[in-house]
């Protein structure tokens, strides 16, 4: 990687860095291009050189935010000391935890969710596209181990069982629930989950 390089990606994650910081303490409403560029110490036009617009910021923390979680998911989904009830157990207990815990920690964080939502769906949509085939790698390895019998095929029934867990993955669906409440719920809807999918054992 050559000097120039190296400086531009460094020039990137600061930006980035401070772009988050302020959007998680006002907000992404409250945040201007100028004041990023005030807390990294630089123009508003270098500013502009990585980032075209402040979208573009939100959809750069989002991204770095899901590949991290991608990361998890794959250790959860390759763990061989896990049963495949384990891991999809384990999937969604992790992307409660997680999200709950940052989004208490930064309430400011469910406005980046809504312009997410509103400005990129298409990304919304990968993410969740991705999500299913995470689902359907355990389904799959569950047919496969003789603990699922699944109602219906593979892809058909990752979408049921992601739209049967949003409730646990997003924030506007918490209202005022601790963690503790939505892990008890998390886990009598798996256990349903479950009982659907081995009834015919």
């Amino acid at each position: 990687m050559t000097q120039k390089t190296t400086e531009k990606s460094d020039s990137y994650d600061v930006i980035l860095e401070a772009a988050t910081q302020r959007i998680l303490h006002y907000g992404y409403n409250k945040t201007t291009m100028a004041e990023i560029a005030v807390d990294c110490d630089m123009s508003a036009g270098n500013i502009y050189r990585f980032f075209p617009s402040k979208i573009h910021i939100a959809e750069a923390m989002t991204r770095k935010w899901d590949n991290l979680a991608h990361e998890a998911f794959k250790a959860i989904i390759k763990d061989s000391g896990r049963s495949p009830s384990g891991k999809l157990t384990d999937f969604f207990r992790f992307k409660l935890d997680r999200n709950f815990s940052v989004c208490r920690e930064h309430p400011k964080l469910g406005e980046l969710v809504e312009i997410m939502g509103r400005e990129r769906p298409d990304y919304l949509q990968e993410e969740l596209a991705q999500e299913r085939r995470y689902i359907g790698q355990i389904l799959e390895e569950g047919v496969k181990s003789g603990d699922f019998v699944l109602p219906q095929d593979v892809e058909t029934t990752s979408d049921l069982v992601q739209c049967a867990m949003f409730r646990f993955q997003l924030p506007f669906f918490w209202d005022r629930d601790s963690l503790e409440v939505l892990e008890q719920e998390l886990e009598g809807v798996l256990g349903l989950m479950f009982t659907g999918l081995s009834a015919r054992r």
